[in-house]
C-alpha cells in the first residue's frame, strides 16, 4: 500500500490510503495484452475512453482497432471519419512506429447475417436470412446485440490483423449484461422451448403430427392460440432451419468466454465520480472478480480539479459575505474595520462595489468547485474503502465535448499522466 493521502484544506478526505495508480501506458505497450474491454454504466465516457486508449495505443506502436457500439456515431466524426459500420476502417493521421488504427461500429444484424452466411450452406442460409422470425431476432431480440458483440470480438481475434482490440461495451441497462449474453442466447437455443418448436419438423412436418402425442399436440395448440399460426410456422422454419447451427453458437459463445478470462485481456471498468456510477463500478469490479475475468483497474473520469484548493470553500464563502455586506478588512494596515472612502475620489464608490461584488461571485464559484471537489474525493473513497486493490486513473473534466483526434489525444494524455511507462 501507498502512504495515506494527507487532507488538502478544504477537501474532505477519510484518512484512507491512496489507491495504487493504474499505468496505462504499461498496459498498452504490454504486447501480450490482445484485448482491452472497457465496461461501465450509461454516459460515464466508455466510447471517448477506449477511443482515447486506441489513439495512444497507435501512437506507441500497437496495431489496434476499436469496435464501439455506440449509437451516436461521435466516434467516427472524432475520428474524422465519415461513417462507420460493420468493417474496420482505417483511421488517418493515427499512429507512429508502425501503429496504426482501424476503427468500427457494430452492425448487429449484419453480424448475425455473416454468422448464417459462414454456417449453413447457400440455399440453407438464404431460407434463415429470409425468415420473418429471423428477421426479428437478429434485429431486436433481447441480448442479440450483447452476443453480436462478442461474435464479433471473436471474429476480429480469430482474423490475427491486428495485435490489440479495444471493445467499447453495449449501453445496456447493466453493462456486463455482454458476460451473460453467449449463455443466455445458447440457453434460449438449447431450451424446451426450441425444442418443442423442433419436435413436428424432426418427425415430418404436418404429416408427422398424427405421431406426437397427445401433450404435445396440446402444447402446440396452446402456442399457436399464443404466437398466432403464422408467427408459430415462421419460428418452427426458423428452428428447422437453425437446427445445425445451434451447437456452433455455444461452442463458440464457449470459445469467447474463455478468451475473456485468459491473460492476454484486461478489462477497465469506466466510471464518474458520482455515486450511482461507482456503485456500479463496485458491482461490476465484484462481478469480474467472480467471473475471473483480469481486470486492469478503474478510470475515473470528469475529475473536478481547481488550481488554487489552498483557499477552502468556508473561507471563501466568509470573504465572499464580508464583501458583500461591506466589511472587509483592511489588509494594508493590518487592522480589521471599514473602508475610509473620505478620501476616495468620486466615482470610487461605484467602481468598488462593482468590483466587489464580482470578486465575491467569484469566491462563490471557487467555493461551490471545493465543495464538488470534496463531495467526488468522498465517493471515490467509499470506493477505495471497498476495493483498495483496484489501481485507479483519474481524467481530469474537460471544458466541452471531444469532437476530434486531438481531443482524444488530450484524453490519452490525461490517462496516462503521472505513470510513465516502464515505471
Amino acid at each position: 500500500m501507498s502512504e495515506g493521502r494527507e487532507g488538502r484544506e478544504g477537501v474532505d478526505t477519510v484518512g484512507l490510503d491512496t489507491p495504487p495508480p493504474l499505468a496505462v501506458d504499461r498496459l498498452l505497450d504490454d504486447r501480450e495484452t490482445r484485448i482491452i474491454v472497457c465496461c461501465g454504466s450509461g454516459g460515464v465516457g466508455k466510447t471517448t475512453t477506449a477511443a482515447a486508449l486506441g489513439v495512444r495505443a497507435a501512437a506507441r506502436g500497437r496495431k489496434a482497432v476499436v469496435l464501439t457500439i455506440d449509437p451516436a456515431r461521435r466516434l467516427a466524426q472524432s475520428m474524422g471519419i465519415d461513417s462507420l459500420d460493420n468493417t474496420p476502417r482505417r483511421v488517418a493521421s493515427a499512429g507512429a512506429d508502425g501503429g496504426e488504427l482501424h476503427a468500427m461500429m457494430l452492425d448487429m444484424k449484419r453480424t448475425f447475417d455473416e454468422i448464417v452466411e459462414a454456417h449453413a450452406d447457400a440455399e440453407r442460409a438464404r431460407a434463415i436470412l429470409a425468415n420473418p422470425f429471423y428477421q426479428s431476432l437478429s434485429a431486436g431480440f433481447a441480448g442479440t446485440q450483447e452476443y453480436m458483440a462478442m461474435e464479433k470480438l471473436g471474429q476480429l481475434r480469430a482474423r490475427d490483423d491486428w495485435d490489440l482490440i479495444i471493445v467499447d461495451t453495449p449501453p445496456s441497462r447493466s453493462a456486463l449484461d455482454f458476460l451473460d449474453a453467449p449463455k443466455r442466447l445458447g440457453s434460449f437455443l438449447d431450451g424446451k422451448f426450441i425444442r418443442v418448436l423442433m419436435a413436428p419438423a424432426k418427425v415430418g412436418g404436418r404429416a408427422g403430427m398424427k405421431f406426437l402425442n397427445v401433450g404435445m399436440s396440446m402444447m402446440t395448440g396452446t402456442l399457436s392460440k399464443l404466437m398466432g399460426a403464422s408467427l408459430l410456422k415462421d419460428v418452427q422454419t426458423f428452428v428447422a432451419a437453425m437446427d445445425t447451427m445451434f451447437g456452433g453458437f455455444r461452442t463458440r459463445a464457449d470459445a469467447t468466454f474463455r478468451l475473456l478470462q485468459a491473460p492476454g485481456t484486461a478489462f477497465l471498468v469506466v466510471a464518474a465520480p458520482e455515486p450511482d456510477a461507482l456503485r456500479e463500478a463496485a458491482y461490476f469490479v465484484e462481478r469480474l472478480a467472480a467471473e475471473r475475468m483480469p481486470l486492469a483497474g478503474l478510470v475515473l473520469n470528469r475529475v473536478h480539479g481547481s488550481g488554487a484548493d489552498q483557499l477552502s470553500a468556508e473561507r471563501a464563502l466568509a470573504a465572499a459575505e464580508n464583501l458583500e455586506e461591506g466589511g472587509i478588512v483592511d489588509q494594508e494596515s493590518g487592522k480589521a474595520g471599514l473602508r475610509d472612502t473620505a478620501a476616495e475620489p468620486p466615482g470610487a464608490d461605484d467602481d468598488t462595489t462593482a468590483v466587489d461584488r464580482i470578486t465575491a461571485g467569484l469566491l462563490r464559484l471557487h467555493a461551490e468547485r471545493m465543495q464538488v471537489i470534496a463531495r467526488e474525493q468522498r465517493t471515490r473513497d467509499r470506493f477505495t474503502s471497498l476495493h483498495p486493490e483496484v489501481a485507479v486513473a483519474e481524467v481530469a473534466a474537460l471544458p466541452g465535448d471531444v469532437h476530434d483526434l486531438a481531443g482524444l489525444r488530450a484524453i490519452g494524455e490525461r490517462l496516462a499522466a503521472g505513470v510513465p511507462a516502464g515505471a
